[in-house]
C-alpha cells in the first residue's frame, strides 16, 4: 500500500506489526477475488439485478441498472463484498470502465488500488477524466 501527502493515514513506519499484517490480509482478500482480465466481466448491462445475501448482506438487494445511482451502488457493493465468481456474474466490463472515474471515489482505498494496479486501463480512465 502506498502512502502520499494526498492520502491521509499513518506512514508505513508508524504502523504496528499487527496493523500492517491486517492491512496486508485485507488487500490480499481483494487480490484473490480479481478476474484474470476485465473481459471476464460479462454481467448484465440493463434490467433488474438481485444480489445474493452473501454479497448484499446489509441494505439493498435489488438494483435497477437503468437508474444511475442504483447502478453505481450495485457496483460498489459487488466490488467490496462479491466473491470471485460474483464479479463476472454481476459486473460488466463496459459499464465498469464507463463508471470508474466516479466509482473509484466511492470505493475504499484498498479496493481502488488493487483494481487500478491490476487493470491499468481503469487508472487511465481516472486520469483522463481528471
Amino acid at each position: 500500500m502506498s502512502f502520499s501527502p494526498q492520502q491521509p493515514g499513518a506512514a508505513p513506519s508508524d504502523l504496528s506489526p499487527a496493523v500492517a499484517e491486517d492491512l496486508a490480509l485485507y488487500r490480499e482478500k481483494f487480490l484473490q477475488r480479481l478476474p484474470q482480465s476485465l473481459e471476464e466481466l460479462d454481467g448484465p448491462i440493463e434490467g433488474i439485478v438481485e444480489l445474493p445475501l452473501h454479497v448484499a448482506w446489509s441494505g439493498m438487494t435489488v438494483y435497477d441498472l437503468g437508474k444511475s445511482r442504483q447502478r453505481v451502488g450495485l457496483y460498489r457493493t459487488v466490488l467490496h463484498e462479491g466473491l470471485r465468481d460474483d464479479l463476472p456474474r454481476f459486473l460488466n466490463q463496459d459499464l465498469l470502465l464507463q463508471m470508474w472515474p466516479v466509482l473509484r471515489t466511492l470505493v475504499g482505498r484498498t479496493v481502488r488500488s488493487v483494481w487500478e494496479e491490476a487493470f491499468p486501463q481503469l487508472a487511465g480512465r481516472a486520469r483522463a477524466a481528471a
